[in-house]
């Protein structure tokens, strides 16, 4: 795997199939798939970017993503936009751009039939083996172009764009629910539901009787058991349900269960 990056511009090649080291999205983020496929789990989709797909990914998204080559081996390429906080506060102030509220759509927005932005992504693609070509005075001209094309192709995507906010309170249990296979650290759970650390330990225990830590590990667990209940392999069970690796969730799991995962 091979990971260049010019400030907020990422250029990824990944030559095995893997599941991308990072499970949350921070930043409002635009994708152009160049070559292989990527599956993207969302909580309540998924969605599948095949060689030429463009997406636009709201920010603090939960997403598992796993990148495959082609078929024919050649590995999955793609290049990544970072659409930071301070890019789009800078591109507001400048075309008088009043920043929204929370943004209440779907987690992506498909744009891949734009022309003007598959020839901005083209026009990147030479950076590509040569990421410190692309100094941060031009960076950010490019960041400014995406910005700018992004509103040309569909202006309602200026709700999605300048929502800023920051996340507010909202419900712990269905949250946490919806989110636990998602192997973020505790700190993200928290501000994600609008909450200090500490905050969020406290109504958590509130809410489940329990710490995060353990009703987490064994959430996970219920649900790798009920995985391989209908046929899924623990090799492939570990890391859709939370376990950062194979044998962090083996120990646990003889540790619950008093067997081996492989034993079922």
């Amino acid at each position: 795997m091979s990971r260049e990056s010019s400030e907020n511009i990422l250029f990824s090649c990944e030559r095995l199939r893997a599941y991308a080291d990072e499970q949350i999205v921070p930043d409002l983020t635009l994708l152009y798939l160049e070559n292989g496929m990527i599956e993207l789990q969302f909580a309540h989709s998924k969605y599948v970017a095949n060689a030429g797909s463009i997406i636009l990914i709201r920010k603090n998204e939960l997403v598992k993503a796993l990148k495959l080559p082609d078929e024919s081996g050649q590995p999955c390429k793609s290049v990544n936009i970072f659409l930071t906080p301070e890019a789009l506060k800078k591109y507001a102030t400048q075309n008088k751009i009043a920043l929204k509220h929370r943004y209440a759509g779907g987690s992506l927005v498909d744009v891949s039939k734009s022309k003007f932005i598959r020839a901005y992504f083209q026009s990147l693609l030479p950076y590509f083996n040569q990421p410190e070509k692309l100094n941060p005075a031009l960076a950010s001209l490019k960041t400014t172009e995406a910005i700018t094309l992004l509103l040309g192709y569909d202006q309602r995507l200026e709700e999605m764009i300048f929502d800023l906010s920051e996340p507010f309170k909202i419900d712990l249990e269905k949250f946490i629910n919806q989110h636990f296979i998602y192997n973020v650290p505790m700190s993200e759970f928290a501000r994600l539901t609008g909450r200090s650390l500490s905050t969020f330990k406290r109504d958590f225990r509130n809410i489940f009787d329990n710490t995060p830590e353990r009703w987490l590990k064994d959430r996970r667990l219920a649900e790798a058991r009920l995985l391989m209940e209908i046929g899924q392999r623990p090799v492939d069970v570990y890391y859709k349900v939370g376990f950062e690796n194979f044998s962090h969730f083996s120990t646990a799991y003889k540790e619950k269960f008093g067997h081996n995962a492989s034993d079922r």
